[in-house]
């Protein structure tokens, strides 16, 4: 009896001294089972990619002058980082995203312009009607395989045109609208972003040769696929907005 007591007597001197060190209580079971978060872990879009059945994380690399906008479908998936209203907004993007095939890419291309006239450094000795240019090439993010570039399969329409006549970039005072300054500006077709959207009446896209457009700031960090092509509307300078479409089949 006398040595269950010591026993009993020493189990509760162990028991105080843990509480008294501040020992942390043993963790519960929900904290045992609960998920972690490897450091490693995949991005989000590769979870997108695995929630949709069929879908496919495509990786995107794109270079504009000046901006871009792309949607799958009628959804946006990625708007160049740089603003429009940025004067000389040269850059590259790459980013993923997750669809399935057949894939319905659209884009809305824009030139810097300062208003409706069609220029920009208005006012100044730099007066002048600018160029634009777009380049982009999309693979398959698990296989690194190239699923598609731009080029003449690609169907373009501008539909921000100015200045209607060049000589408006020597205007003293140029007025969108007015004298040499008119312009044509229509809105976005009906539906043009959608899968049954009828493109005859679209051009094919216009290939640019890179000694044209000059591209810069961005441009050199991609390793370019020699198939993909600068593309825009008919005009490099007045096509001051151009929406384009492609679709691309499963590989």
């Amino acid at each position: 009896m006398r040595h269950l007591t010591l026993c009993l007597l020493a189990l509760l001197v162990l028991t105080n001294c843990g509480r008294m060190s501040g020992a942390p209580p043993p963790p519960s079971e929900d904290r045992i089972n609960a998920p972690t978060t490897p450091a490693d872990a995949p991005p989000a879009e590769a979870f997108e990619a695995n929630a949709t059945p069929g879908a496919q994380t495509i990786t995107a690399e794109v270079w504009s002058d000046n901006w871009f906008a792309l949607y799958v479908d009628e959804t946006l998936f990625k708007e160049d980082s740089v603003s429009i209203t940025t004067e000389r907004s040269f850059n590259s993007e790459v980013f993923s995203f997750a669809a399935t095939y057949p894939l319905y890419l659209n884009v809305v291309l824009k030139d810097y312009i300062q208003d409706d006239t069609g220029l920009e450094y208005i006012g100044t000795e730099r007066q002048q009607i600018g160029d634009g240019g777009f380049i982009a090439q999309f693979s398959d993010t698990a296989t690194g395989k190239r699923i598609a570039v731009t080029d003449s399969s690609w169907k373009c329409i501008p539909i921000h045109i100015a200045p209607l006549d060049p000589s408006c970039a020597a205007e003293a005072n140029p007025v969108a609208g007015q004298g040499a300054c008119t312009n044509a500006i229509l809105p976005e077709p009906d539906g043009w972003m959608t899968q049954g959207f009828d493109e005859s009446s679209w051009q094919a896209a216009i290939i640019y040769d890179a000694r044209v457009v000059r591209p810069k700031d961005g441009y050199d960090e991609i390793s370019w696929d020699p198939s993909a092509q600068f593309i825009w509307g008919p005009d490099l300078k007045t096509n001051n907005t151009v929406l384009c479409r492609v679709t691309i089949q499963a590989p």
